[in-house]
């Protein structure tokens, strides 16, 4: 990144930074979805990297996608941690992430292309394990098994991107290839050798049960193709477990960087539609190699309304197209990843409590807020109800979550535009008692609320009026 483009990108004013306002301490900290994803995750990363050393991911795939807008310039970052346009910090990839290697080359080039440096500060994990083609087409072809057995809605709603199948073959272990092994020429060879037999038979058969036509993979072309991306990518891989360690040792700052949302955590979402990897701040130690109880700050984002792409259950999904065709083209909800347009509910506090605790919140940072300006009466989800019975807490069971009867509060709507807000005294009264009607459910203090998705559209809110 040359000077001029370094200085458009970096904040101007760092004592102007409304950033500083979340943080409560200058100890480790992380950022995580409290919904289903595509709260504006990265924005808020973004806007931290300045009091950071070093932004971690530590979980998922290409999979997911954080936007990113500095100026007129809009990003979409899908592996590599939205630090990188911050031009002092160091971004990890960790060994929870999955990698699609042609992915992460074409993220690189694009951002090159763009003028962003990406070189000494990008580390890639040597453990973390390898997205291959075929993945991707298991992936596709799982989903239309399913969709054969048991009809469209027992489908995960994958992004067909692989991620899934590579998490499966990580546990598998024999067919599993790490970065380690993708840089190392005899050990791809090897590897690729033995997963390959096996991919052949497995996705011969499901081909033929779905009515699909299969070319068997080709091991020599697929190591070819991979061998050349291997000497693009090994000049970033390392040992980041020893980085972070050192970095620790150092005094240096770390933010984690989750993808994905609570809700679609493999263990605490709502399964079987969740993603494959732990989403949640409790994937953190696992996922980059780090001590437990490293991280002593927990941002959770919060979008003041619910949107969510795939299959499963959305508790609050607005059954009036109208209005949820409004909110989502207000609000761009199409996938960052994949483009689909996402289902639109209204907030559901019941999942954004569970998640609160589940994550150990800290802060919480609200987003969406302006999409919701001009609506002149707006729902809020207080409650679930099943079968007559009311429920204390977020359910397990998928199934039973697709039967909840909400429980609603309609509260008053607010006049906009708000995106000029730069204080939070600022906003309209019904919008402050919107964001504090969150903070009251989930007993966790609301930082700051963004009107926009730039750098200087985060209004932060007084920390006497927060409840932490």
């Amino acid at each position: 990144m040359n000077d001029q483009t370094s200085a458009n990108l970096a904040l101007s004013d760092p004592q102007a930074d409304p950033a500083s306002s979340l943080l409560a301490d200058r100890g480790h900290a992380c950022v995580v979805g409290l919904q289903f994803g595509d709260e504006g995750k990265g924005q808020v990363v973004d806007a931290l990297t300045g009091h950071f050393d070093l932004v971690v991911r530590f979980n998922g795939g290409n999979n997911a996608g954080h936007s990113v807008r500095i100026g007129n310039q809009k990003f979409a970052l899908h592996l590599i941690p939205s630090g990188v346009l911050n031009p002092r910090a160091i971004n990890v990839i960790g060994n929870g992430v999955v990698i699609d290697p042609e992915g992460l080359v074409g993220e690189i080039d694009a951002l090159r292309a763009r003028g962003v440096a990406v070189g000494e500060n990008l580390r890639i994990s040597d453990r973390a394990h390898v997205v291959m083609p075929y993945h991707k087409l298991q992936d596709r072809l799982m989903e239309l098994a399913l969709g054969r057995l048991h009809g469209q809605t027992a489908q995960i709603g994958t992004t067909g991107r692989g991620i899934g199948p590579c998490y499966a073959d990580k546990a598998q272990r024999t067919t599993a290839i790490r970065m380690h092994e993708l840089v190392d020429e005899r050990a791809l060879r090897r590897r690729l050798d033995t997963a390959v037999e096996v991919k052949n038979v497995m996705l011969a058969a499901l081909a033929g049960y779905v009515g699909e036509p299969f070319e068997p993979i080709d091991a020599d072309a697929l190591f070819e193709q991979y061998h050349e991306l291997a000497r693009r990518l090994a000049p970033h891989v390392c040992d980041t477990m020893e980085l972070l360690a050192s970095a620790r040792l150092e005094g240096q700052r770390i933010l984690f960087e989750g993808a994905n949302a609570a809700l679609l955590d493999i263990d605490h979402g709502t399964f079987p539609f969740v993603t494959s990897s732990n989403t949640t701040s409790l994937g953190i130690y696992p996922g980059a190699a780090v001590p437990g109880g490293t991280v002593s700050e927990v941002l959770g984002v919060v979008k003041c309304y619910t949107s969510r792409v795939g299959g499963g259950p959305s508790a609050t999904q607005i059954d009036d197209e109208l209005t949820a065709d409004r909110l989502r083209q207000v609000g761009n909800e199409f996938g960052t990843t994949t483009g689909r347009p996402r289902r639109i509910g209204w907030l559901d506090l019941m999942a954004v409590r569970y998640a609160a605790k589940l994550n150990g919140c800290t802060g919480i940072v609200c987003t969406g807020l302006s999409v919701l300006a001009g609506l002149p009466r707006l729902k809020v989800g207080v409650g679930y109800r099943v079968d007559g019975r009311e429920l204390r807490h977020f359910p397990a069971d998928a199934g039973l979550l697709e039967r909840i009867e909400p429980i609603y509060e309609t509260v008053e709507g607010f006049e906009g535009p708000i995106d000029q807000c730069r204080r939070y005294e600022d906003l309209p009264q019904a919008a402050r008692t919107y964001v504090e009607a969150i903070e009251g459910f989930t007993g966790v203090a609301v930082r700051a609320v963004c009107v926009g998705p730039g750098r200087d559209q985060i209004v932060p809110r007084p920390r006497a009026s927060s409840a932490n």
